[in-house]
């Protein structure tokens, strides 16, 4: 009997998980072990007063560790029992890790923690699909925990958002503008509606205007991380930095005068900031004597303000690895990386070599290694970085790979990039070879549909709309329209983002209005890109 009942709560939760999806990124690497006490003891102590702010804001400069001390809280937490929700934003997922994406989340871990609510939630799930996001909140976040008044304060969650400045994505497109504001109207609701008042919410973020309006010091706590000048020698973030240089110059193999030599020099120079740790010492292992050599000499570059020598370590990344670039190598270059700033989501190295003139990632990945997450899919490691190349200074110091700034060039290839993918064979009929469309298929071929089918199929639209007419072939769209249509549901359907078709339909179908024109380039399955 009792198994029956438990079977019949998860298939409950199951459901309701399938309704609301479940868009969630784990949080990033917690802090080094030993490293970051005082500052997380200070937060912790913020979690459980119950007299102090609701909100707590963990703000500061790029790479200061505010991502590290959000997993590294969420787990002390976690080993105290009590109800943790994480949600992390990556401006490189903003079409899926959305502001709707988060609450959905949070109404999800809500049902598995308190089982009370699991039948008003079930009932609202199915009223805000496709709702704006403020009755989204209301329904799925404010009313539920509103029944909640006879829960204690340890028993209530605490909810964890991570990177909350990134929402929205760059910020490029109406959309991503429309997602950040809404998600700011929703969180201050926070501070003001008497039951979210109850609940604790950790946020972290760089210290954005909009941001402050909404979470001033007079109704939210602030724990700022110090940098730059802020940062004095002996203090607590010094010394994590410098045990993490030590640990990782110990494991370099290096004598102990040349260590203290290295450290003795960075410590002071990575200015409380533990991303430029971290990026110096990947930079530094390759070839640790020789590298140290080129940091000490490297030419510190101008206008970045407080993200100088950050900025300075990512020109000498690239100066070091991008100086002697044949004109392939840097149209290839130039196209690897631009796509890793305007794609909607990371890429697969396979479908990056698939972009025009790049036959290989090997030199790419090798130069930017300081910098790029590991593994197949090609992704920077932090936002700063991304920063770094659309900014002035990068522009100025490397003109031979400006290119990586042109977004209509690279909307314009990944557009390409899809349509291609989606006229030719590697879209077909049932991509996953199943049995029968009349039932429910539990066991799916996922590795039938490649990388680039699934990007392809999820963001075609997203890409065609940011260029004109002439720059694509119009019998392509059409192409997919009428001979792919059907094909291209199913793969979404497989994704499990059937939910989204309408909206990209929407999408394509306005551009096919406003871009008709009685003159045809002809197209048979490749994709001509002019200009």
């Amino acid at each position: 009997m009792k198994t029956a009942k438990a079977g019949a709560k998860q298939r409950e939760l199951d459901d309701l998980v399938r309704t609301l999806g479940r868009d969630r990124l784990p949080l990033r690497k917690a802090c080094m072990a030993g490293t970051r006490q005082i500052i997380l003891q200070e937060i912790e102590s913020k979690v459980k007063s119950t007299d102090g702010h609701n909100v707590i804001w963990i703000r500061g400069s790029p790479g200061v560790g505010k991502s590290a001390l959000a997993a590294s809280i969420s787990i002390r937490l976690n080993d105290q029992g009590r109800h943790v929700i994480p949600f992390r934003f990556d401006r490189t997922r903003s079409t899926s890790i959305t502001s709707k994406a988060l609450w959905r989340v949070v109404a999800c871990d809500l049902a598995y923690w308190y089982p009370s609510l699991r039948q008003q939630l079930a009932q609202g799930s199915t009223e805000v699909i496709s709702s704006n996001i403020d009755h989204l909140f209301e329904t799925l976040i404010e009313k539920p925990l509103s029944t909640l008044y006879d829960v204690s304060h340890e028993e209530l969650p605490v909810i964890v958002i991570d990177a909350l400045d990134e929402c929205g994505g760059l910020r490029h497109d109406s959309s991503g503008m429309d997602d950040y504001g809404g998600l700011l109207r929703t969180l201050k609701r926070w501070v003001v509606v008497d039951c979210l008042r109850k609940v604790k919410l950790i946020i972290t973020s760089r210290p954005e205007d909009r941001i402050i309006q909404i979470f001033p010091q007079s109704i939210s706590t602030h724990v700022n991380i110090p940098s730059g000048n802020g940062v004095k020698p002996g203090d607590s973030a010094s010394s994590d930095i410098q045990a993490f240089l030590v640990s990782r110059l110990n494991a370099m193999g290096m004598d102990e005068t040349w260590i203290k030599e290295v450290y003795g020099y960075l410590i002071p120079r990575a200015a409380g900031v533990f991303l430029w740790a971290t990026t110096v010492a990947e930079f530094l292992e390759r070839n640790p004597k020789q590298r140290f050599v080129i940091l000490k000499t490297r030419e510190h570059e101008r206008g970045a303000g407080k993200l100088k020598e950050l900025y300075s370590l990512y020109s000498t990344v690239i100066r070091t690895s991008f100086h002697d670039l044949e004109e392939g190598e840097i149209k290839a270059a130039t196209s690897v990386i631009g796509a890793a700033i305007f794609a909607k989501q990371p890429l697969d190295d396979s479908v990056l070599t698939k972009l025009p003139g790049v036959n290989t990632l090997k030199f790419i990945k090798d130069g930017l290694l300081p910098v790029l997450d590991p593994g197949p899919i090609f992704r920077f490691h932090h936002r700063s970085f991304e920063d770094f190349l659309l900014s002035k200074t990068f522009k100025e110091g490397f003109p031979h790979l400006s290119g990586v700034q042109d977004r209509n060039l690279h909307e314009r290839q990944l557009a390409a990039l899809c349509l291609n993918c989606m006229v030719s064979l590697e879209l077909h009929f049932n991509m996953c070879n199943l049995n029968s469309s009349s039932i429910k298929n539990v066991a799916i071929d996922e590795p039938a549909i490649s990388p680039l089918v699934s990007y392809s199929s999820q963001f075609w639209a997203d890409h065609l709309v940011q260029i004109q007419r002439k720059e694509i072939s119009m019998k392509a769209v059409e192409f997919v329209m009428y001979e792919k249509l059907l094909f291209w549901i199913e793969v979404m359907s497989i994704l499990e983002k059937a939910h989204e078709v309408s909206a990209i339909l929407k999408k394509a179908l306005e551009w096919l209005r406003l871009a008709v024109c009685p003159e045809f380039v002809s197209c048979n399955t490749t994709l001509t890109l002019t200009g």
